[in-house]
């Protein structure tokens, strides 16, 4: 009896194994089906042998004029250069492997163990891609599908992992993602990356700076080290990455403990193109497309990457930038500069100023400057990462070598000589620097971008990036505010006396009494457009005071100035820093009658067939009444017909001067403009911002550090440094009538209700005046 109940418990046993057997050898079967399957192209087209052995198609990305012309190319080569297996640190392939696939060395494209991980746990422990998948993803799969889709699209990656890994060696595919990789910030590959964020090759990055490049394999959209995006959750996933390489015996635990504790300690270099009309435009255009490319996914078409490539995908960038009025521009830049900065050569010889190019500086301040500007410099970085000692380093500065450095005075705008590289440093610091951007204020089309000098020695965009104080150019929006708050027009009269803001008042800590800039005051009843056009100071000091900084700061707020303003009185005479961007942008708002619109240099992008990937849509809104606009347009008009920039009209008694610096000079432009100059204490910034009915330009000139600048405000203001290059510009965008640059008269509103007729003002005046003397002489 005992033996009939074994025989019945062995049955379901053996039935177990029958069928434990049957959906094995089922299972290795459907494997096998499914991977023959997809080898077949059953889930769709699979890359070729020609494929696979050039998985990169080399295709640039053209930059259009709004005119038709090609302002230039981003090429495949420009930014990314293939890096070998061996100049790769191993500490970066060991972070890469201890991070994304532990098991690379041991596979065949296909992680078995974290595949059935990924499987039981639902992908909660962590994905199944190796590094193979995730490359194949990257070159042939295209953007990750959803649902079914996306399996068929994983079945079709792994079957192109196992060909990468037949087709290369493990160490080349290795390479092979390092090197396709998007870092963002136009670090398009890991010798992008190394530069761009560390200024240094791959083969000198230290541990903790190849723990933060794989850190962001898992999305550098998101973990993007720059100061105004993530540093804080980048360090975050470093440290991650710092810990994994412990976990698998790469690194020590108390290494890692060390190096976690460290900050990033970025040395962020971008590197862009050098050549070419409009440089500094391009090199803004480029990290424009970089964020439109991220914020855009490519759409999953067969055979192609799941992101836009700007070096690879050949778009056409369609902009607002005009080539005419671009060489225009850069004509004018280049003329006035030239002039300009010969004769502050003559003014800072040795002779005339022992600490040239800087003044009111002594000799700690000078070579603290001078300092800053050698730790900075791409020989000190290049000598450190070769292992030279400070000592070493600072000799080298100071020994005289053969070198180019930058001249106005050559075609090609540089010049063979020998210095020490220290006295190159300041010999490039003696030069003044430049802003110009132009644009049409009812569409905000940038029609022009100057940012420097010139790119190849001056990469800095002083036009977007760049920030200088604005000087009595910010005046307009006190006096728009004071109009709009409290009903004045430009012929309202204020008297010119020294006028203080006690403290306490407005937020200020200390009474704030400025001073005109002669230190002069008339004692006279002075209209609000002669006040401007002489740019008094006093005037502009009592208009804040009434209307206050509140409404001054909201004003400049609504006008597209994002910089942070203190509610302060002192902001009316313009001490807070501005970009040439902004001030021209806000600026637009006053000539498209109170309308506001943000300035683009984009209007479409097409893929390599001509698909509309991209167009613009204009971002606008209303700041100020028509009226109020027109009555400051009106207030403008009055600088450049009896203030500081009559010098677009007619000539000067003083030949001599305006031989010297005022380039291009007499302009003869005899239609309306309404502008503004500015010039900041000390002379360092000379601005200027002119106005015709459809076109708005900014201009500012001054140096790299404050302290380069003219001894006197003849040589230093706005009206000398800056409105020749406005000037120029405007004298030849006039020639070419196909511009269609308006020498109208900018459109008054219909029953304007702010009284602009200054003269007609003074005569009924008068005639009151007379009204009232014969009834003072009547006899009751």
């Amino acid at each position: 009896m005992a033996k009939a109940v074994k025989k019945k418990e062995s049955k379901p046993f053996f039935k177990f194994i029958k069928w434990f057997w049957i959906l094995f050898v089922v299972g290795i079967i459907s494997v096998v089906l499914i991977f023959l399957l997809a080898s077949m192209n059953a889930f769709g087209e699979l890359p070729d042998f020609e494929r696979l052995e050039n998985p990169q198609t080399n295709l640039a990305s053209q930059i259009i004029s709004s005119d038709g012309e090609l302002l230039g190319k981003y090429y495949f080569e420009d930014n990314r250069t293939d890096v070998a297996y061996e100049q790769l640190p191993k500490h970066l392939v060991d972070a890469l492997v201890a991070t994304e696939d532990a098991r690379y060395f041991e596979h065949s494209g296909i992680d078995a163990r974290g595949t059935l991980r990924a499987f039981f746990y639902l992908g909660k422990k962590g994905g199944a891609s190796t590094i193979s998948q995730q490359l194949a993803k990257q070159l042939f799969t295209g953007q990750a599908a959803r649902g079914w889709q996306r399996y068929t699209q994983k079945i079709k990656e792994w079957v192109i992992a196992t060909r990468l890994e037949r087709q290369y060696t493990k160490e080349e595919i290795i390479a092979m993602y390092f090197n396709i990789y998007d870092f963002g910030n136009n670090a398009d590959g890991i010798r992008s990356a190394s530069r761009i964020y560390f200024s240094k090759e791959p083969k000198d990055l230290d541990v903790k700076e190849s723990a933060m490049l794989v850190g962001m394999f898992k999305n550098s959209s998101l973990y993007n080290p720059t100061p105004k995006r993530n540093p804080e959750g980048t360090l975050n996933r470093r440290n991650v990455v710092l810990a994994q390489m412990a976990k698998y015996g790469y690194i020590t635990q108390k290494e890692k403990d060390s190096l976690q504790k460290t900050p990033l300690s970025l040395n962020f270099s971008p590197e862009n193109h050098k050549e070419g009309l409009a440089t500094y435009f391009r090199m803004y255009l480029q990290g424009f497309m970089s964020d439109w490319a991220k914020k855009n996914p490519k759409p999953a078409l067969k055979g192609e990457r799941d992101k836009w490539n700007l070096f690879l995908d050949g778009l056409k960038i369609y902009t607002t930038i005009d080539s005419r009025m671009q060489k225009n521009a850069e004509v004018a830049v280049e003329r006035h500069m030239t002039k300009l900065q010969a004769e502050f050569f003559v003014q800072n010889t040795p002779e005339r100023n022992k600490t040239a190019p800087f003044l009111d500086l002594n000799k700690d301040e000078v070579n603290r400057i001078l300092e800053r500007g050698m730790k900075t410099s791409d020989r000190w970085r290049s000598m450190k990462r070769n292992g030279k000692s400070e000592k070493e380093i600072r000799a080298a500065f100071k020994k005289p070598i053969a070198m180019k450095v930058f001249s106005w005075t050559t075609k090609t705008k540089n010049k063979d000589t020998v210095m020490s590289p220290l006295d190159s440093i300041r010999y490039h610091k003696s030069f003044l620097r430049t802003a110009m951007m132009s644009m049409e204020p009812q569409t905000g089309h940038v029609k022009a971008w100057v940012g420097g000098i010139n790119y190849k020695y001056f990469q800095y965009d002083n036009v977007y990036s760049g920030s200088r104080q604005a000087g009595s150019t910010f005046k307009p929006f006190v006096y728009a505010a004071a109009i709009d708050q409290l009903r004045l027009s430009p012929c309202d009269s204020i008297m010119d006396t020294q006028h203080c803001i006690a403290a306490g008042k407005h937020g200020n800590t200390d009474a704030w009494c400025p001073k005109n800039s002669d230190g002069k005051y008339s004692g006279e009843m002075m209209t609000l457009k002669k006040a401007l056009a002489k740019s008094v100071n006093s005037v502009t000091a009592k208009l804040i005071d009434e209307v206050g900084p509140a409404p001054v700061v909201q004003m400049a707020k609504k006008l597209g100035i994002t910089k942070e303003l203190p509610e302060v009185p002192s902001i009316a005479l313009g001490t807070a820093d501005m970009s040439v961007y902004e001030m021209v942008g806000a600026y637009g708002a006053f000539a498209n009658q109170g309308v506001y619109v943000k300035p683009v240099m984009v209007t479409r992008i097409e893929d390599k067939n001509g698909t509309v990937l991209y167009e613009y849509t204009p971002e606008t809104r209303d700041v100020m009444s028509k009226d109020v606009a027109y009555a400051v347009v009106n207030l403008m008009e009055g600088v450049t017909n009896e203030g500081s920039g009559a010098r677009l009209r007619s000539g000067s008694s003083n030949a001599k001067f305006y031989k010297e610096v005022m380039t291009g000079h007499p302009y003869e432009l005899s239609n309306p403009i309404a502008g503004k100059t500015g010039t900041t204490q000390n002379q360092s910034d000379g601005w200027f911002m002119g106005m015709v009915p459809n076109l708005v330009t900014g201009v500012w000139v001054g140096g790299e550090d404050r302290a380069t600048h003219f001894r006197s405000i003849r040589y230093g203001q706005g009206a000398t440094m800056a409105l020749p290059i406005w000037g120029m510009y405007m004298k030849a965008n006039y020639a070419d009538k196909d511009l269609g640059i308006s020498d109208k008269a900018f459109t008054k509103p219909k029953n304007l209700s702010i009284n602009v007729d200054c003269a007609k003002v003074r005569k009924e005046m008068q005639q009151d005046q007379r009204v009232d003397d014969d009834i003072e002489d009547l006899d009751f």
